[in-house]
């Protein structure tokens, strides 16, 4: 398998204590590129020893901001694929070489189905996705795309989508949409969104945008 061509999107934020792990997994199958996002702990440096290629943010921009400088690396990397995964463990690396025979084979996106939701509003928007979109899991965050369909829409993400855009982008427009199921495991911390009322109310303001997101 030729590593250089999938470049693997990590955002992280002060995640030094799975960091280090989850590069070491993700170098199996390509290039890790962690983003850093204003973190306040040694995530970028630990990343960075483990052997990823680190884009650094000097203060926290969110995690599409992250997911946004991600790719941007990742094309600057020419690489053919794009597969982003999370910083905290949760997701199994070894499920990328999946992904990745997903691609070779035809798909413009592949996107994780997850074995369970955190939250009320994941619920609702994963509902409403499949009417919509066929969309089983939207807001997985380990998902797979051709480094051809990210640069026909030009960005990954423009209204804070939580990772969504692209995704509902490639659906709207007839691509081929792979769905993958993904066995999570528990964080270690605190959920990166939380669970209160006002991260729903964030999920419920991201649907919204997407159903009513116009193309550029």
């Amino acid at each position: 398998m030729d590593g250089s061509r999938i470049g693997i999107v990590i955002p992280a934020f002060n995640e030094s204590k799975t960091i280090a792990a989850v590069v070491s997994n993700a170098l199996m199958f390509g290039t890790p590129i962690v983003v850093d996002d204003g973190s306040s702990d040694a995530t970028g440096e630990t990343a960075r020893s483990a052997g990823a290629s680190v884009v650094q943010h000097s203060t926290n921009r969110g995690y599409d901001c992250a997911l946004n400088s991600g790719f941007v690396r990742a094309a600057e990397l020419d690489c053919e694929y794009i597969i982003s995964i999370d910083a905290d463990g949760q997701h199994d690396a070894a499920i990328i070489g999946s992904f990745i025979q997903a691609l070779d084979s035809g798909a413009d996106v592949v996107i994780g189905i997850r074995d369970r939701f955190q939250r009320i509003a994941e619920r609702l928007f994963a509902y409403t996705a499949v009417v919509l979109w066929e969309i089983q899991d939207p807001l997985c965050g380990m998902k797979g795309y051709t480094t051809q369909l990210y640069r026909e829409l030009g960005y990954f993400d423009s209204y804070d989508s939580i990772g969504t855009e692209l995704a509902i982008y490639a659906a709207r427009h007839g691509k081929r949409i792979a769905q993958i199921p993904v066995k999570t495991r528990p964080r270690l911390d605190a959920p990166r969104f939380g669970n209160t009322l006002r991260s729903n109310a964030r999920i419920m303001r991201s649907l919204v945008k997407g159903i009513l997101a116009r193309d550029p």
